[in-house]
């Protein structure tokens, strides 16, 4: 652990900033749209342009890396992250937030692709599962100090859009100054989703109502928050509660996964998660049902999105699970697209219970799909199954396949410490 620090601070310290200006400026979204008199609808709009720019961007940066080198796209990508956000306070309309959240998801996703990849070409093998592991909890650790950097000026002015701002400006300083650009990287061959299905149909759709819910809890918390009446320290807390619970649950989740049946603990933590959702969806006026209700749902939901990605692995060759990866991360995205549409959808429809509504209904028919499978085939041995690797579901390419090498590695090690059978 202390190696990777000893190597990679830089870029995990500037990953921290840039997590805080992006977890910060997607729940002020949520509180100056409410104010601004957006409806929930609109918002939801505005929330899921993010993820139709994160999508678009996780298929055109590899070529933008191979054209013109790392550090020329980390740069220019960072300074239209920090530009935008500049420019949400002065023209405060759907429309333009809505094409301004696109940008953003666009270029965050480039950045993110661009220091995974040098976080992969400095890290060895023996090191590269606790590198991922400190990147993942960089991020999450990011996103939750933002929601107290929320409390700190007026959010009706200006500062804390320039807050965000200056931070992701400053995130780049350790990151460019200190990091070595690497060569320009090939792409794995991309499976087709009709392959991907017949492979592991509740891989596929697992993913896909995985990402509606993710996108829900990243996009629509403080929208819900502000709709529902919280106080600004309360949506703070609201919001940080669902990574909080992805912090605590991801590694005890991980070590259940390498030992029993993944449908079966899929179906009963997306069972959790549903009750827990369906329970807020009456009481929305409850704080301290919903502060309860995101930590499960959040410790829930992020541990599922690794868990699939290891169910789906113990059914494919090791060779085949990288381009397997390309896949299952397209399939998210189309889910978290629509993620945030159905849930203004439905707030604005049957006001904020409406938020934890559709959250219970994906989990729950995530559960009963995945009860269904276990009837279809019968599970592989626990002996012969894949590792778990944690991945966040905002991983981009570069991040799922350095996940698949971790468990390719950790695969590889398992078979060399087994006995010989005769």
């Amino acid at each position: 652990m202390f190696e990777v620090l000893r190597h990679s601070w830089p870029l995990l310290l500037g990953m921290l900033l840039l997590m805080l200006g992006n977890g910060l400026q997607g729940s002020l979204l949520g509180v100056r749209g409410a104010g601004a008199g957006f409806s929930a609808f609109e918002m939801s709009v505005v929330m899921s342009a993010y993820f139709v720019g994160f999508l678009v961007a996780s298929r055109l940066t590899p070529g933008m890396i191979r054209r013109v080198g790392h550090v020329r796209v980390f740069a220019a990508l960072g300074s239209f992250i920090s530009a935008v956000m500049i420019l949400y306070p002065a023209f405060p309309h759907p429309v333009t937030w809505t094409i301004e959240r696109m940008v953003i998801g666009f270029c965050y996703c480039g950045v993110y692709v661009t220091a995974e990849s040098w976080l992969n070409h400095s890290s060895s093998n023996e090191h590269r599962g606790q590198a991922l592991s400190l990147y993942m909890i960089m991020q999450m650790l990011g996103i939750i100090a933002a929601q107290g950097v929320l409390l700190v000026p007026d959010p009706s002015g200006f500062l804390l859009f320039v807050i965000p701002s200056v931070l992701v400006s400053i995130a780049f300083a350790p990151i460019l100054l200190t990091v070595s650009p690497t060569p320009a990287f090939d792409t794995t061959r991309r499976m087709t989703l009709r392959e991907l299905y017949g492979v592991s149909p509740l891989g596929v759709t697992g993913m896909l109502l995985l990402g509606g819910v993710f996108s829900a809890q990243f996009g629509m918390a403080a929208v819900f928050a502000a709709e529902a009446g919280l106080k600004l320290t309360q949506i703070s807390m609201f919001v940080a509660s669902f990574y909080v619970g992805a912090l605590f649950t991801q590694y005890p989740l991980g070590w259940l996964s390498d030992r029993m049946d993944r449908r079966q603990l899929t179906a009963a933590v997306a069972l959790v998660g549903g009750l827990a959702a369906l329970l807020a969806t009456f009481v929305p006026d409850q704080f301290t049902i919903l502060l309860v209700a995101a930590f499960i749902s959040g410790g829930t939901a992020n541990p599922l999105y690794s868990l699939l990605i290891a169910y789906t692995n113990d059914f494919l060759p090791r060779e085949s699970m990288a381009s397997a990866s390309a896949g299952l991360l397209f399939v998210n995205g189309v889910g978290a697209i629509a993620g945030p549409i159905a849930t203004g959808f439905a707030i604005q429809r049957f006001g904020p219970g409406g938020y934890f509504g559709i959250i219970a209904i994906l989990m729950l028919s995530l559960t009963l799909y995945a009860a269904w499978r276990m009837t279809r085939r019968a599970a592989p041995k626990v002996s012969e199954t894949s590792s778990y690797t944690a991945v966040l579901p905002s991983a981009t390419p570069v991040a799922m396949e350095v996940a698949q090498e971790v468990a390719i590695t950790a695969a590889e090690a398992s078979d060399a410490d087994r006995p010989m059978q005769d």
